[in-house]
């Protein structure tokens, strides 16, 4: 299939599993340091890359995370939170992206003293600004972390709390998979349950098909981040399916990951052929050195999806946003009218 990138960025489209501090440009690092008088190994842009983002395919999700730990030791202070957050809704529009939600977790950047309240505020105000400048919208995604102790997550769940409604729509459960499986958590998201806080779990990367079931039968997920080895399964399958819970994959991020060897591999035709709720994101744009717009062209490239398949799968993200109400029924009818524009635009559709 010949992919047309000009095409594919006039796509209407919406990005539901998107890590703030994994999508730090790294101009905008060098800024941040200098700013503070840190000091970072080099100090140009290009030569800085390889510190921030994957070259190729990891061994494992835990080399993956690793590139968090670089970019988080300079995200504590209220400027360097607000430009960040700004700049990802810039990012987000220059993909033409109607709507992100971003996750983050707030425990990670209170180095220089900022509380909880502070981090999400600071967040909060960069994607405000964004969306004012832009009009792209944009929500926050509360993270637990699986390597921080029951205090600090619980603390995180009731500020996403105090936030619902306030720029935060969920909280999340992130961190290295394997070694802190969910059930450790299932005392932590009955708190979220009892706040009214709609819930995603990252489930089934670095774990198997269990961990997906767990998420939602223990930690009362409602969509699930990756989900790519719940096809190991075939009862945890029909749970997803028959609970009609999206999948927030992340195509580039999940083959880097070692969640799958290869594109070959990759069960997003799969399952999207057998009518799961498939959305498709970015997970880290400057780690996975991706766009949303690149995701998509993969897909075409390597999965063949046609153009009126591309349009389901961005109304599949569309329906399982977290907004509520008006404004999730406003987005609907905004991205219904958007992408029949995109189809006609481009028509006739090219197909495998």
């Amino acid at each position: 299939m010949e992919i047309n990138t000009n095409r594919i960025q006039a796509l209407p489209k919406v990005d539901l599993h998107l890590h703030l501090d994994g999508s730090v440009k790294p101009e905008t690092l060098i800024d941040i340091a200098r700013e503070s008088g840190a000091t970072l190994p080099v100090w140009e842009p290009e030569k800085l890359a390889p510190y921030m983002k994957v070259k190729g395919e990891c061994k494992s999700l835990a080399e993956y995370l690793d590139k968090f730990h670089f970019v988080g030791e300079f995200l504590h202070t209220a400027t360097a939170l607000e430009r960040v957050a700004y700049e990802l809704v810039s990012q987000a529009n220059d993909q033409n992206c109607t709507y992100i939600e971003v996750r983050f977790a707030p425990q990670l950047h209170r180095n220089n003293g900022l509380s909880l309240d502070e981090v999400i505020q600071h967040v909060r105000n960069g994607l405000q600004r964004g969306e004012e400048t832009f009009g792209v919208r944009a929500r926050i995604i509360v993270i637990c972390l699986r390597g921080h102790s029951e205090e600090m997550n619980a603390e995180a769940i009731e500020v996403a709390g105090r936030f619902l409604g306030k720029g935060v729509v969920a909280v999340d459960l992130a961190g290295a998979e394997a070694a802190f499986p969910p059930e450790q958590f299932e005392h932590i998201f009955s708190r979220a349950v009892e706040l009214g806080l709609p819930i995603t779990i990252h489930a089934g990367e670095a774990l198997g098909a269990p961990s997906v079931e767990i998420a939602v039968n223990k930690l009362g997920a409602t969509r699930i981040g990756h989900g790519v080895r719940m096809r190991e399964d075939a009862s945890v399958m029909e749970l997803i399916k028959s609970k009609h819970i999206p999948l927030e994959l992340c195509p580039i991020s999940n083959i880097q990951t070692k969640a799958v060897d290869s594109w070959e591999d990759y069960p997003l035709r799969d399952y999207f052929d057998k009518g799961f709720l498939v959305t498709v994101n970015t997970d880290n744009l400057t780690v996975s050195d991706t766009t949303i717009t690149k995701e998509y062209e993969m897909l075409q490239k390597h999965l063949h999806f046609t153009d009126e398949e591309i349009c389901k799968l961005v109304m599949n993200g569309v329906n399982a946003a977290f907004l509520l109400g008006e404004e999730k029924d406003k987005l609907r009818s905004e991205m219904e009218l958007k992408l029949s524009q995109w189809l006609k635009s481009y028509a006739p559709s090219t197909t495998a």
